[in-house]
């Protein structure tokens, strides 16, 4: 076991989780600040490189968990929480990816924050996928969507 530590927090415009945008179609593209420990700035040098983001963060606010969720964005259909974005998770630990539009010492401007401001960083990484989109599945999401647009 290890006892994860903040690297960075969020500085986000939102600061209830009912303002972030969720469910079917959901736009992130609000613009954040990921505000480094100065401790970590070093860890930064070169990441101007990379067009995008992973961002690891803690759900702080978060208690609680539940192993079946029920996500708006399918109408409360029952799923596991290993199949959601839900933050009431075994260990709350959220995944966003991010665009990076600047950096600036220990200041990273990025946008498609999905985080609350105050947020706390446990990681970031360069995002790289060399999986094809069309080789992507979306599982129940796609369901969701295809209801939605059909008038299910």
């Amino acid at each position: 076991m290890f006892t994860p530590t903040p690297i960075a927090y969020v500085r986000s415009p939102y600061t209830e989780s009912a303002k972030i945008p969720k469910g079917l179609n959901a736009r992130h593209d609000a613009e954040g600040i990921l505000e480094f420990l100065r401790e970590y700035e070093p860890g930064l040098l070169d990441v101007e490189g990379f067009s995008h983001l992973f961002v690891l963060w803690v759900f702080d606010r978060s208690t609680g968990c539940d192993l079946v969720a029920r996500p708006p964005a399918d109408e409360g259909r029952p799923h596991g929480v290993f199949a959601t974005r839900s933050p009431r998770r075994p260990n709350p630990i959220g995944l966003t990816v991010v665009e990076l539009l600047g950096r600036s010492g220990a200041t990273l401007r990025v946008r498609g924050v999905d985080m609350l401001d105050g947020t706390p960083v446990l990681d970031i990484k360069p995002y790289m996928s060399s999986i094809p989109p069309e080789m992507l599945r979306r599982g129940w999401l796609a369901e969701a969507e295809a209801r939605k647009n059909s008038g299910q």
